[in-house]
């Protein structure tokens, strides 16, 4: 018998007992309490504190988009800074060249005087230098030709006079 009871239980107990429609009242019951609950640890608890949160990250984007801004405003006004120093860097050093180029340019103008003047020196010097040397061939030309002139009048068996040949020679060089 006691075989048959168990069995008799098994086939008139139900399956689950959420199905069970004598317990839906309870079950009704424990859920509503079950979601009050939750609602009210959620709504005093855990959505302040996320509400806190997200409150604090806005605050925090909004300051770091601020300072952003701010660094952007100063990054350009450090390059309009450097911009204008660049420029005033390469005029400054335009003007340090064109004093450098003038003072080099006087510096060789001077030199270049200083060595016109010596080469003028110089070539007066030496014009004079070749003149004196002009004037003393001329005259040892005029010597060499007396010398030989009379030389070749008493091979040719004359009588050379010192006087005719030099006016000879004197008139020939004359042209």
């Amino acid at each position: 018998m006691a075989t048959e009871t168990n069995s008799a239980e098994a086939v008139s107990a139900p399956g689950m007992p959420q199905l069970d429609f004598s317990t839906w009242g309870n079950q009704i019951f424990w859920l509503v309490l079950a979601l009050i609950a939750i609602y009210l640890i959620l709504s005093r608890v855990a959505l302040p504190r996320i509400g806190a949160v997200l409150a604090e990250r806005s605050g925090t984007i909004t300051n770091d988009i601020a300072a952003a801004e701010d660094l952007k405003s100063k990054a350009l006004a450090a390059e309009q800074a450097y911009d204008k120093a660049l420029i005033d860097a390469r005029a400054e050093a335009g003007i340090i060249v064109a004093n450098a180029k003038a003072e080099i340019k006087a510096d060789l103008d001077v030199a270049i005087a200083k060595a016109d003047a010596e080469i003028a020196k110089k070539s007066a010097e030496s014009a004079k230098a070749i003149e004196e040397i002009r004037a003393s061939s001329l005259e040892n030309v005029k010597i060499v030709a007396k010398d030989t002139a009379k030389e070749i009048i008493i091979a040719m068996g004359g009588k050379a006079d010192a006087k005719t040949v030099t006016a000879a020679i004197i008139a020939r060089m004359k042209g």
